[in-house]
C-alpha cells in the first residue's frame, strides 16, 4: 500500500485548503483512510477517517462542521476540505490507510500500518 499526500500550502485564517491522498495497493473498497496531524512539540492526533467502501466517517470534535473527507473510488483518491482554517490548525497532515475493520471508525492511529510522508499545512494569523 502506498499513500501520496498532497495540498499542503500556508493559508491566511478563515481560509480553505483541500488536501488529497492518492491510495494504491487495495483491490476493492474495503478499507479505512484516515488523516491525522502532528503540530511542533504536540502528540498527533486524529482529524477524520471514512470506510471507503461503507462511507461511514468520524470527525474530530476541532473540526467538524469545518472539515469534510470525501473519496473518489473511481482515482482512488481521498479527499480533506478544510475550511474556516484557524492558526490551531497549522501542523503536518498524514494520511493513513489499512484494510477495513469495526475499529476503523474509531480513527484511532494505532488501527492504520500505512502512513504518506505527511503534508505541510500552515495557517497565518
Amino acid at each position: 500500500v502506498q499513500l501520496v499526500e498532497s495540498g499542503g500550502d500556508l493559508v491566511q485564517t478563515g481560509g480553505s485548503l483541500s488536501l488529497s491522498c492518492a491510495v494504491s495497493g487495495f483491490s476493492s473498497d474495503d478499507y479505512a483512510v484516515g488523516w491525522f496531524r502532528q503540530a511542533p512539540g504536540k502528540q498527533r492526533e486524529a482529524v477524520s477517517c471514512m470506510g471507503v467502501g461503507d462511507g461511514n466517517k468520524f470527525y474530530a470534535d476541532s473540526v467538524k462542521g469545518r472539515f469534510t473527507i470525501a473519496s473518489d473510488s473511481a482515482k482512488n483518491t481521498v479527499f480533506l476540505q478544510m475550511t474556516s482554517l484557524k492558526p490551531e490548525d497549522t501542523a503536518v497532515y498524514y494520511c493513513a490507510a489499512d484494510p477495513w475493520s469495526p475499529i476503523s471508525i474509531y480513527c484511532r492511529g494505532n488501527a492504520f500500518s500505512s502512513w504518506g510522508q505527511g503534508t505541510q499545512v500552515t495557517v497565518s494569523s
